[in-house]
Formats: structure tokens, sequence, C-alpha cells
């Protein structure tokens, strides 16, 4: 484990957190005084091998050589994601609560009650294993996915893009993916070693969106204790991507504007200039240039931003792309659920294909956290599709593959009650849209094949039967055709895998537990066995 930081003028300090952080098998390494962490994290970074990076920082605000507050901002650009704990005495609270708005992970005031700077320590070191986690997936993870034409071009866009700090205007609509082309802009440009600072300026009230941009000075309105640094000067030497800018009131989109062509600007407040060296990427969903005709968008500020316009395709016009997003979506939600990835059979990957994706990229991915919650087999069918998905209009469900086994279960199946004729007018199942049919069947589509003549013969057997219940006055029907369908159904798997209830569920598209469930409440216990027994 990565050692605990202990930065303390006070030797007696430095003790009694060393000693209780031993008790907890927490490594711990100190130091005097500011001047030797900065040295010891640049050794680190030329890659001495003698000791191990830093889990978390705990820092005494008041030393000589330096200041906790200065080793807080330097720490920052050397170990962007490690947490530092603030030692303070109540007389330097107000200092201790700026380091906090800074970017400090705690404060911690002295006099101190040992356990709870112990607990303190711990919470610090699980956030620094949290990030740890989510950095190497966020690495590991691609960047984005498209095969599609319209996003290769995207892809070459941004290659081409690579060396140059131009601004870049992107537009697409509403979870088409604009903030993950931002990204890979940052990472594959000159400043990609700089932060990437991002702002939804929609999302922010008008009177707070100036000193969420700009920063404040202390006293500039009411509530403002402290200095503020804005979104701008978080950005330095790095990159700020404004999303949204379309919906920007129009008096910040001067100010904005200045900033574009000076390269400075004034904090809320301030009267100093603060030089702004930050490459800026805007996106939008709405039209700009009727924006402009509108009069709500200023022309000036349009033609700064518009120097390169990338237009992300909305998720229907790349069609080819969503089997492998899918896919993706799945592994994705799997890891974080820590549950098995699901599969998705080839019906339902076209089904999905013929959805419009109003939420685009976004709303597959919500799609596929549901269908990983939702789904109750481990093969993703078109039944288990949600609502928005099978109900939408101008879709249809493709012909279903015949199931293994099919026939062999229309043999088994018992024999249907002859229904009466029907009384005039009155609209037979036959009439029905196929959406009617349990289990998503329906007539099958095309020739006369041998495997469509079956899965007709089958759905008619069922459907006779149903139609003679439905005249008998039952009102369990559902329950009763559900019940021999499943039952005949698993009957046929276990006899096809000799008995074998992993092997079945596999065959079927099922998990383990789903047959095992399905054996119980179906009464088929000893079904498997007596297959064993008779194959042995």
């Amino acid at each position: 484990m990565k050692p605990i930081w202990i930065v303390d003028d006070d030797p007696s300090i430095r003790f009694v957190l060393e000693k209780a952080l031993a008790r907890e098998n927490l490594p711990t390494r100190s130091f005097t005084h500011p001047r030797e962490v900065l040295d010891a994290l640049e050794a680190l970074q030329g890659g001495d091998a003698q000791h191990s990076a830093p889990q978390v920082l705990v820092s005494d605000i008041r030393m000589p050589g330096g200041s906790g507050l200065q080793l807080l901002e330097k720490v920052h650009t050397l170990q962007p994601g490690l947490p530092v704990i603030i030692m303070t005495a109540f007389s330097d609270l107000d200092s201790a609560v700026s380091a906090f708005q800074r970017g400090a992970f705690e404060y911690l005031p002295k006099p101190f009650d040992l356990p709870k700077a112990v607990e303190l320590i711990r919470r610090a070191v699980q956030e620094s294993e949290r990030e740890s986690v989510a950095q190497d997936a966020q690495e590991v993870a691609p960047e984005m996915l498209g095969q599609a034409p319209a996003m290769q071009d995207v892809f070459r866009a941004i290659g081409r893009l690579s060396q140059s700090q131009v601004t870049v205007l992107i537009t697409g609509e509403s979870g088409s993916g604009k903030e993950l082309v931002a990204r890979a802009l940052h990472k594959h440009s000159p400043v990609a070693g700089g932060p990437f600072v991002a702002i939804n300026t929609a999302a922010i009230p008008k009177d707070l969106l100036e000193s969420e941009l700009f920063g404040h000075e202390r006293g500039a309105f009411t509530g403002a204790q402290t200095q503020r640094r804005g979104r701008f000067e978080q950005a330095e030497g790095g990159t700020l991507f404004l999303d949204e800018i379309g919906d920007m009131p129009f008096d910040l989109q001067t100010r904005l504007l200045r900033v574009l062509s000076d390269g400075q600007f004034y904090r809320v407040g301030g009267h100093a200039a603060v030089k702004a060296h930050v490459r800026v990427i805007a996106a939008t969903h709405q039209n700009l240039e009727q924006r402009v005709k509108d009069g709500v968008f200023r022309e000036d500020l349009f033609h700064r931003l518009n120097v390169i316009r990338l237009r992300l395709p909305p998720l229907r016009e790349r069609r080819e792309d969503v089997p492998m997003l899918t896919r993706h979506f799945l592994q994705q939600s799997a890891r974080q659920l820590g549950v098995e990835p699901k599969r998705i059979s080839d019906a339902a990957l076209a089904r999905l294909g013929q959805f419009s994706f109003p939420g685009n990229v976004r709303q597959l991915e919500n799609i596929c956290h549901w269908l990983t919650v939702m789904a109750p087999a481990q093969t993703i069918s078109v039944q288990d599709l949600p609502p928005e998905v099978l109900e939408a209009p101008g879709t249809s469900t493709e012909p279903l593959a015949a199931m293994p086994a099919q026939e062999a279960v229309a043999e088994h199946l018992p024999a249907p009650v002859a229904p009466p004729a029907p009384a005039a007018g009155a609209p037979s199942l036959a009439s029905r849209p196929a959406g009617g049919l349990p289990y998503g069947l329906r007539p099958a589509e095309g020739g006369p094949t041998a495997e469509t003549a079956a899965s007709a013969a089958w759905e008619q057997a069922l459907e006779r039967e149903a139609q003679g219940l439905l005249a008998a006055g039952r009102n369990d029907i559902w329950d009763v055709l559900a019940h021999r369908f499943e039952s005949r159904l698993i009957r046929t798997a276990l006899a096809a895998t000799h008995g074998r209830r992993m092997e079945a569920a596999q065959r079927l598209g099922i998990g383990r537990n789903t047959i095992t469930r399905k054996i119980q409440e179906l009464g088929l216990d000893g079904v498997d066995e007596a297959k064993n027994a008779s194959s042995a």
C-alpha cells in the first residue's frame, strides 16, 4: 500500500500520527517543511524507485519555509488526484475553509481527536483508491466508438486538429456525444498536459454564470467572502469546454467575446486584468445561424467560435454502430453493477437498429443499463426491450428465428380444444395484431419453408387452444398456456442435454438460477435426474 505523507514542523504531531496510523497498518512518511515534499514528488516523477508515491498528504497550514496553502497548489499541479488534508488551528479556520474551496479533501482543526483524525485519513485513502480505479478504467476504455462513415469523418478531423489549438465549435443533437469529442480534442492536442474544464452554460442561473466563468473578488457581492477562481483560471494551460453555448445569456456573450479577442478578463468586482492562456471548445444543439437571425446570439461571437466546425451525427444516421455500442454498454453496465454481462440476440439488435433514438447515444446507454437490471434471462430477446422501443411508431418486429426444439415442443402440446364458430362480426384471434399473442409470437412471413411451416403449425395449434379456452369462459388463460409452454420447452431442452441443467439453460438463453427456479415452480423436479438415469 502507498504511504500517507505527513508534513508538519512540530515533531510531536508527526510522532502521534505516525504511531496511530501504524496501529491501523497504514504506512507513513514524514517531512518537516513543504520544500522536502516538493523535492520528493519531483524525484518520483524522475523515476525514484526507493520510495512510493503518496496515497494521501496530511499537511499543516503554517510552517517555516512555506504554507500549506502554497503546498496544496503545487501538489495539485504535480499530483492532480492526490487527496490533501490540511491541519489548522482554530484561529486559522478561515484559511482552512479557503483551502477546502481550492481543492483540499478536508481540513482537520487542531487540537484534533486522534480516532477522528485516523477515520478522516481512512476516508481519504478510500477516495484515492476509487479515483485510481476510475482513472485506470478510463484509460482502458475506448474514447469513442464508431465505424459509420460519418463517425470516421469526425475521427479524421480530430486527428487533423491534433497539432492545433484552434477554437472548435461542435454541433449535434443532445446525447450524441459532444463532450466526448471535446475530451478527445483535448487529449490529442498540444495542451493535453493541462486541465480539461467543462461547464454547461445552460445549467447555471444567469446571475451565477458570470462568477462561474470569470471568478470573483472578495466582497464583490453578498456572500463572496473569499476570492474565487473561475473556470477560465481553472483551465489555465488547458482546455475550457463551453457546453450548450447557444443558451448563454446575451450580455455574457459580450464578455466571452472580449476574452476570445483580447485573451484577458476581469474577475467580478476586480480591477486587475487576468491573462487567459486557454483553448476554448464550444458545443451546442442549437442552430446558431438561426439564433443570430433571431437576435439572441451575437454574430461576432458566432464567427469567433465558428473557426472549425465539427458536426456530430445523430445515432439514427449511424445505425451500423448500434450493435457495437450496445455490446459495449452492456459490458460497461455489468462491470458497474458487478454482474455477468448479458448477451443480446440478433433479433433484438435488429429491433434496436430500427429505433430512431431521439436521445441518441445517451439513450442507448440508458437502455443498456435498464436491460442489465430488468431483462430476466442472460440472453436479451425482443420482448425484453423497453416499452419505448417496442411501442415506437415506424418499427416492426422481424420474424423471430425458430427456437431450438420448436417442433418437439409443438409435437408435445396437448390436443387443442376445438373452438366454436365465432359469432357474426366477432373478431377472431387470427385477425389480431401479432403483438397480441403470448411471447411475441406471430405468423411466419416469407416462403413456405419447412421452418416457417412448422412455426405456423405450432402457432395455429396454440391459437386454437386459446380460442377454445376463451370460449369456455376461462380467466386464467395466460397462466395455463405459459405454464404448458415453459414446461414443454424446459422438458425438451433437458431431454436434448440428457438432464444437464447448466447446458439446458445455455441452450435456452437463460441463466442457471432462472432454470432452477422454473423447474421448481413447474414441478419438474426429477425430470433431469430421470434423464440422467436413463442415459447412464
